[in-house]
C-alpha cells in the first residue's frame, strides 16, 4: 500500500512595488496562516516581463508560511493567489504577481498557470515545476530554474525555510506532538 507523503511547507513568491506586496502579505496570512519566514526585498532586474503590468521599480521577496499543508494543496493555494492578484489589480492590471510554492526536504516546488515541457498537471489549470533540488544538505537549481530563484538570497531563504520544515516535521512527530497538516 503506498505511504502517505509528508505534509509540506507553503511559500509565496511575490513581485511588485512595495506597497502592493505589503497589502498582498497582509492578505496572503488570512489565507495561508502566519508568516515564519520572510526574504529581504530585493530588486527585481531580471527581466523586464512584469513592466509593463506591474511597473517600474519591482522588488522580488519570498513568504513561507507556518502551518504545514498537505501536497495536493498547491492547486488550491495558486487559485487564491490568483483569485487575490486580480482583488488586488487596478485599471485591469495586476499590482502584484504572487507565485505559490511549497518546500520540503528534498525540493523546492513552484506552481504555475502555464504549461511546458518539464512541468507536472496539478489540477484546476496549474502546473508544478521542481525548481530547487537539494543536493547534500543545500539547494541547487535545475537548467530551467529563473535566475531569481538561482541567487544567493533566494538559495538562502529556501536553505532556512527547509530547516524549518524539517524542524516542524520532527516536532510534529513527537509522541503527544499537536500538529500536523491541514487543508
Amino acid at each position: 500500500m503506498p505511504e502517505k507523503p509528508k505534509p509540506i511547507k507553503l511559500f509565496c513568491g511575490l513581485i511588485g512595488a512595495a506597497d502592493p506586496i505589503e497589502r498582498a502579505r497582509s492578505l496572503l496570512v488570512e489565507r495561508f496562516g502566519e508568516i515564519d519566514l520572510e526574504s529581504p526585498e530585493l530588486p527585481f532586474n531580471f527581466t523586464d516581463y512584469y513592466r509593463d503590468e506591474l511597473g517600474e521599480n519591482l522588488s522580488r521577496c519570498w513568504l513561507s508560511f507556518l502551518p504545514l499543508k498537505e501536497r495536493a494543496y498547491l492547486a488550491t493555494a495558486k487559485h487564491l493567489a490568483t483569485k487575490l492578484e486580480a482583488d488586488l489589480a487596478r485599471g485591469g492590471k495586476r499590482t502584484v504577481n504572487i507565485d505559490p510554492g511549497y518546500v520540503d526536504d528534498a525540493q523546492v516546488v513552484l506552481s504555475t498557470s502555464k504549461n511546458f515541457s518539464h512541468r507536472i498537471y496539478i489540477g484546476a489549470g496549474y502546473y508544478a515545476e521542481v525548481t530547487l533540488i537539494n543536493i547534500h544538505g543545500a539547494f541547487k537549481p535545475n537548467q530551467w530554474t529563473y535566475p531569481d530563484y538561482q541567487t544567493r538570497e533566494a538559495i538562502d531563504f529556501f536553505d532556512r525555510a527547509r530547516r524549518a520544515y524539517l524542524a516542524r516535521v520532527r516536532s510534529a512527530a513527537e509522541p503527544g506532538a499537536a500538529g500536523g497538516a491541514g487543508p
